[in-house]
């Protein structure tokens, strides 16, 4: 340990005394320590950190399963499983809702968890208050409300007395029994929990639409919990025939909300600056071959008074330990402000809310590794080539003669590295490409001029058909009679946001044995001016129109996607699609109806990527349903208009606030939010690759005409003029690059299919995408190699032959 200390105090002292190299140096390492410090600490809290639950291995999520799928459970099921299981000490099931929290101007839409009692004990207590009570779980005792930390600040001033006092939600009074803590809890998507009561007319087996939460009991297993929940499904479906063909998953916790897509996307960002690293560390490895050229003399000197070769060995490696500890440390303050950044353009809810990304003990000691690991790698090579010199060779040579030789491993390194940085920017190309034409798709709407909101309308406020459209004839009335606006819309769901139901269906006269096979397609209610409100085509048949009313015959119109999947060669509106009866109100399918299709529509694009999931549209007349999306089209800015409609909605029901409120467009930039910030940072990661290369091109060719002087004078001196020796000293560089070049292909054509789950509309060889990064990266070499060879051009070859 004496010998290290020492070797590590002479390797500090000798960067102090070249300090543009060791700054240098220092500056390369930080760029790929930096990033890797960022994207695992990211990879960390979302893989690796345990959950922020007390016993927290014991936490499963309990799925329904059809046809290989996760599904939401229906209640009936839930309470089924509760009594049949011997697997779990408590299941426990929640479900989100909108609320309409009074406010002391207008009413502010939050979103709430209704809960069964113990689910927030798998969570944490709350700081203020207690948890919910089992009796409270009864409908008519359920009117208690646990806040989330963020609204008790936000709303109620953090009022510590606040318990046992009563606020307005959804227009009834409830009792604030609680309050949880701050810090994760916040990042929780809900503002507040209300106990989860179930009505008789939510009990059954057809509608899925709750999360089921389990804790396993002490020394069972994920496997065992998944045979006993076999078991008990097996039993429910011999006993209800519409749970015929239905299972159950049984997951860890934390696989449930990080899709294995963002999954692949993690640990590809780590891939990226991983090779952003190496790229550094073989920058540095040149730095530290050229700066011992001019050591050789020194080592020679060493060798020959005693010192062995393991010694100048550790000597030579420690110096570059020391190197690495000074960019590490320097990598770890750019890391925190990568990862500050990133935290902040990262899409909402690309994290799970258990997710805590900070630079931690584990981070760190991460960051550690790498930097050690960086040290050996750039200082091995340079140690290596220090141990083959001849030591009677080298103590005889002086000058020039000292610092020739083959260098051959300088050019090895750049090749690396450009067949690196290759690799990276291919992989940044496709990207970019992919990204490129997500945002030219066809879809299917106009976007322009558009605004959309959500209106909340609390359960129990509209229950009954002629209810809801007469109260959505009349809003849609006085929206449409506010001046600038053009059309006015009510449906379930919205273009690019989602359709809001999916259902089952088969076609009439083409029933399935067992209901659990037939396929699903997504269903939306939709008032007749939503096609001139979207600028939706409609292909074949006619559209939605007022003459389609309750009480007449039930329509339904597809898009290209079902027609082409399902009614191929068929007359698509001779055809009748049969559908559960959506019962408006009640967590309940009604009978199976037979809706006429009466038309075709081109394919709309639900998502944020186009799919080739089937469309179905109801008349919103004929199926009505209280909660909906309002979308307006307007001939002037539709955000100013934002005021006016909201003034025409209040006109209608004074205590209804307009949810969600967004442009179209805003919502389609949204919907792409996740593509462009993978794009932004594989971008930036490759641009950083890419200078690191520049920056090896450009030293090895500057080194290597500070070596070539004496030859490029005597060339110069016999005659060759200067487009010569620029042709000589830019070949050298250029055919360094061409190889990286070729070599990287195999890397890109691996990074293409390592991404191929991620991009959309490229191949693993795309050649417009190849072809631009190539161009960019012989480009860079160009750029860098120009310098060098215009001062190699420069040369006076009296001063070069006198210097001989």
């Amino acid at each position: 340990m004496a010998s290290l200390w020492r070797d590590l105090l002479f390797g500090f002292r000798l960067l102090g005394k070249n300090k543009g190299f060791t700054l240098t140096a220092i500056l390369a390492l930080a760029l790929g320590i930096g990033p890797n410090t960022a994207i695992f600490s990211v990879i960390y809290a979302t893989l690796f950190a345990p959950m922020p639950y007390p016993h927290a291995d014991q936490l499963v999520m309990v799925w329904s399963k059809i046809q290989g799928h996760h599904n939401g459970v229906a209640a009936g099921d839930y309470l089924d499983w509760v009594h049949q299981n011997k697997s779990f000490q408590g299941l426990y099931a929640w479900s989100g809702f909108s609320a309409n929290l009074a406010g002391e101007e207008e009413p502010e839409q939050v979103h709430g968890t209704q809960a069964t009692p113990g689910w927030l004990g798998t969570e944490v207590r709350p700081m203020l208050g207690r948890d919910f009570l089992p009796e409270e779980a009864q409908v008519g005792r359920d009117h208690v409300v646990i806040l989330r930390h963020k609204v008790w600040v936000k709303h109620f001033g953090g009022d510590h007395n606040i318990i046992g006092k009563q606020i307005r939600i959804n227009g009834e009074q409830y009792t604030v029994v609680g309050v949880m803590p701050p810090g994760q809890q916040d990042r929780m998507p809900d503002d507040l929990i209300v106990p989860l009561a179930f009505k008789p007319d939510q009990i059954n087996h057809d509608f899925h639409w709750l999360l089921v939460l389990g804790r396993l009991k002490g020394g069972v297993t994920v496997a065992q919990a998944q045979a006993d929940m076999d078991a008990v499904t097996k039993h429910i479906g011999e006993v209800y025939p519409q749970d015929k063909g239905w299972g159950a998953f049984v997951e860890p916790l934390r696989n449930d909300f990080v899709p294995k897509e963002r999954i692949a996307s993690l640990w590809l960002m780590m891939g990226s600056v991983g090779f952003v690293l190496l790229i550094a560390c073989a920058n540095v490895a040149n730095l530290l071959l050229a700066r011992g050229t001019a050591r050789q003399r020194e080592i020679a000197v060493r060798a020959s008074l005693g010192a062995s070769r393991g010694r100048l060995f550790s000597q030579l490696l420690t110096e570059s330990l020391a190197l690495a500890l000074a960019g590490g440390a320097l990598g770890v303050g750019l890391g925190w402000g990568i990862l500050k950044a990133v935290m902040h353009y990262m899409p909402e809810n690309t994290l799970p809310s258990e997710a805590d990304v900070t630079l931690n003990i584990p981070v760190l000691l991460f960051t550690l590794i790498a930097t050690v690991l960086a040290g050996v790698i750039a200082g091995c090579a340079p140690a290596w080539q220090a141990m083959r010199l001849d030591l009677n060779d080298t103590l005889k040579q002086t000058g020039r003669a000292l610092s020739s030789g083959r260098h051959w491993l300088r050019r090895t390194l750049v090749v690396g590295e450009f067949t690196l940085a290759l690799t990276l920017l291919a992989g940044a190309g496709l990207a970019i490409h992919s990204f490129w034409i997500l945002t030219r798709l066809d879809l299917g709407v106009r976007t322009d001029h558009v605004l959309t909101f959500f209106l909340p309308v609390p359960d129990g406020r509209l229950t009954q058909p002629d209810q809801i459209r007469n109260f959505y004839r009349e809003l849609l009335a006085r929206v449409e009679a506010v001046p600038g606006v053009q059309h006015a819309m009510a449906s379930t769901g919205l273009p690019i946001d989602g359709t809001g139901f999916g259902m089952p269906f088969n076609i009439a006269g083409r029933p399935y044995a067992n209901p659990a096979d037939r396929p699903a397609a997504g269903f939306q209610m939709v008032t007749p001016e939503y096609f001139d409100t979207f600028g939706i085509r409609v292909v074949r048949g006619r559209a939605i129109d007022e003459h389609d009313l309750s009480g007449g015959v039930r329509v339904a119109m597809v898009d290209e996607n079902f027609a082409k999947r399902y009614l191929k060669g068929l007359d698509p509106l001779q055809e009748r699609v049969v559908v559960e009866e959506l019962v408006p109100g009640v967590q309940k399918l009604g009978p199976p109806l037979e809706w006429q299709i009466v038309g075709v529509f081109h394919n709309v694009q639900y998502g944020g990527r186009p799919d080739d999931w089937p469309i179905i549209y109801v008349p919103f007349w004929q199926s009505p349903w209280p909660s909906a999306a309002i979308a307006v089209r307007t001939g002037a800015d539709p955000e100013s208009m934002t005021k006016s409609i909201a003034a025409a909605v209040h006109t209608v029901d004074p205590e209804l606030p307009l949810a969600e409120t967004k442009t179209m467009d805003q919502i389609v930039s949204e919907s792409h939010a996740g593509d462009r910030f993978g794009t932004v940072l594989y971008g930036s990661f490759a641009a950083v690759a890419l200078l690191l290369a520049a920056v090896g091109i450009y030293g090895v060719i500057a080194f290597l005409v500070e070596q070539r002087t004496h030859e490029i004078g005597l060339r110069i001196a016999l005659g060759a003029g200067r487009s010569q020796v620029l042709r000589l000293v830019l070949g050298e560089g250029m055919m360094l690059a061409g190889c990286g070049l070729v070599l990287g292909l195999g890397g890109a054509w691996l990074v293409g299919r390592a991404l191929q789950s991620t991009l959309y509309g490229v191949t693993a060889l795309d050649f417009g995408a190849f072809s631009a990064v190539a161009a960019v990266l012989l480009a860079s070499a160009l750029l860098a190699c120009f310098i060098p060879a215009q001062r190699a051009a420069g040369v006076d070859p009296m001063l070069a032959l006198r210097q001989e």
